[in-house]
């Protein structure tokens, strides 16, 4: 889990990226946060339990400034999974940003906090808590007494084509992604260019779960170029599963030991060199 944090946290700590998310999926895609307007928060809070203190941090948390003057708090939270104490984590790291506004003598205007919590999964659509009181029972008598806070909670996997469509970095290649793995159908990407290929390319690796993208990652084939384009990955993609499927055959043929490469060569017309050299990488066959 530790891993794919990271590489969510690397495309997204981008400031054209993080722009580019905040625009679409809080203002309808108006541009009205510019890249040079972020700065990292780099300030991680504290908090103590069982006599001990312990740190929490966000996934990515930026402000938003006009010049010297901090306009706001900007955070992301990444979930894979549903997370039933959602509004409990979101309320904490909220309070922990007041809280620092409030010991902060400099501060000469505070400042709102937001938190835009990204779910990326596709199987299920978000049915844990949205708000504070929906984590408790609480009685009739107190409810009146009980603040509530709510979160924001935005399901990439579920987001239509025109909301997609409005993304201008990087993100629109993953929400392109998760949309067409929630549906089950091919993913077709663009002629696209992507800006931030090494980013991208640990990101769809670890939530891939597939060695191709690692593959190609750790052998610096795309990351180093410029002009990559999604559908000259996906394209190799689409090959290795075409490789994959004819090595599938090829071992099948193999194992039953009643033909040779030129045999098998000659049935799925096919060079004997590339039998020899796919079976070469199937480690049973080498």
């Amino acid at each position: 889990m530790a891993e794919k944090d990271i590489a969510e946290k690397n495309l997204e700590a981008w400031n054209d990226v993080f722009a580019d998310i905040a625009n679409v999926l809080l203002f309808g895609g108006k541009r009205l946060i510019k890249e040079e307007e972020l700065e990292a928060d780099t300030k991680d809070s504290m908090f103590k339990a069982d006599d001990e203190l312990h740190e929490q941090e966000r996934d990515v948390s930026k402000f938003w400034k006009n010049g010297e003057i901090r306009i706001s708090i900007i955070g992301f939270e990444n979930q894979t999974r549903q997370d039933y104490k959602m509004p409990l984590r979101v309320i904490s790291y909220d309070g922990a940003s007041y809280k620092q506004q409030f010991l902060d003598d400099k501060i000469k205007k505070n400042y709102p906090v937001a938190t835009l919590v990204l779910y990326f999964g596709t199987k299920e659509r978000w049915t844990a808590p949205k708000n504070l009181c929906s984590c408790f029972e609480i009685p009739e008598d107190l409810r009146p007494f009980v603040s509530d806070y709510k979160i924001n909670v935005f399901e990439i996997a579920w987001l239509d084509d025109e909301t997609i469509s409005k993304f201008q970095s990087d993100f629109k290649f993953v929400a392109k992604y998760f949309q067409s793995k929630r549906l089950n159908t091919e993913y077709k990407p663009t002629n696209d260019e992507i800006k931030h290929v090494d980013a991208l390319l640990k990101m769809f690796a670890v939530l891939t779960g597939d060695k191709y993208f690692e593959t190609i990652y750790n052998e610096g084939n795309f990351k180093e170029k410029g002009g990559v384009a999604m559908c000259d990955i996906v394209q190799g993609f689409v090959k290795q599963g075409r490789d994959e499927g004819k090595a599938d055959v090829i071992r099948k043929m193999l194992d039953a030991k009643a033909l040779t490469a030129e045999q098998i060569a000659s049935i799925l017309k096919l060079p004997v060199e590339e039998v020899k050299k796919i079976a070469q990488k199937v480690p049973e066959l080498a």
